[in-house]
């Protein structure tokens, strides 16, 4: 009797969605329909700057074939903070990317300040994310996007990574910030040119009118010890890049310019 052979070893693969829609109502706005899906969650903190929605990945990280999606839907003149509630972290693939979709939507006069917590990049891990923010004509948006590769504190070193972050926001839309990221294991070693040895980077993106008026403002809250950044505004934009040899500090210098950039405290879950 001939043995049949094995079936191939498959691995089960996580699929998450998380969808939260906001009405014009108190302090910013009140919940109008929440989707969770899979391993993606949200839940809503009440702050004086508008309600703070936190997302969670219940898998705790993504590898290649994981799928996660989340979206913020703000309806006209509600103000609300999208968050993490820790660091996000691709681990090591072997079998494709792990795929994240980000797209929120704010209706006129309405404010989204998104500020996902950091984004780990474990060695051998490849990521593909696309974070889309889909302004009224009036509305505003607070912007951050921070990675860092690997764990500086455990010893960790990164050599081998795949990164496509794509990030875009339109008014009206119409694009007014568009940047597609590719960082490949080649780009941690390319100099000066690329990271130049940095293992933590960030973009803080303000789009608001008059935000230019900001640069002075951002400028003299560059002032933490290990990150380089600069600052630069034009056209109802201000684009701020860091970058640091760890992400402890990278996190402290992000923090100083959220604060100096939006009413209110912090978000909750960046506090603990």
């Amino acid at each position: 009797m001939t043995a049949c052979p094995a079936p191939p070893l498959t691995h089960e693969r996580s699929n998450g969605a998380a969808h939260v829609t906001l009405l014009p109502g108190p302090n910013g706005g009140r919940l109008d329909r929440l989707h969770q899906q899979g391993s993606a969650k949200a839940f809503l903190h009440p702050a004086e700057s508008g309600p703070e929605i936190v997302l969670l990945n219940t898998s705790g990280g993504l590898t290649g074939g994981d799928r996660l999606s989340c979206r913020i839907g703000l309806a006209a003149g509600c103000r609300a903070t999208g968050t993490t509630q820790t660091a996000e972290r691709a681990y090591r693939s072997t079998s494709g990317a792990a795929s994240v979709t980000v797209h929120h939507t704010v209706g006129t006069g309405g404010h989204l300040d998104w500020l996902p917590q950091e984004t780990i990049l474990f060695e051998g891990s490849h990521l593909v994310r696309d974070t889309t923010i889909d302004l009224a004509a009036d509305a505003s948006c607070l912007m951050l996007e921070s990675v860092v590769l690997g764990r500086a504190a455990m010893g960790e070193t990164v050599t081998r990574v795949t990164l496509r972050d794509t990030r875009r926001i339109t008014r009206a839309g119409r694009p007014v910030l568009v940047e597609p990221l590719h960082l490949s294991t080649d780009a941690l070693t390319a100099g000066p040119a690329i990271l130049n040895g940095a293992r933590a980077f960030a973009t803080l993106a303000l789009v608001a009118q008059g935000a230019e008026d900001a640069v002075t403002r951002a400028h003299a809250e560059l002032t933490e010890p290990g990150v380089t950044g600069g600052a630069s505004g034009f056209d109802g934009k201000l684009v701020i890049r860091l970058m640091a040899a760890d992400g402890w500090p990278l996190r402290r210098q992000i923090m100083r310019l959220v604060r100096a950039l939006r009413p209110g405290p912090l978000p909750r879950v960046w506090q603990f």
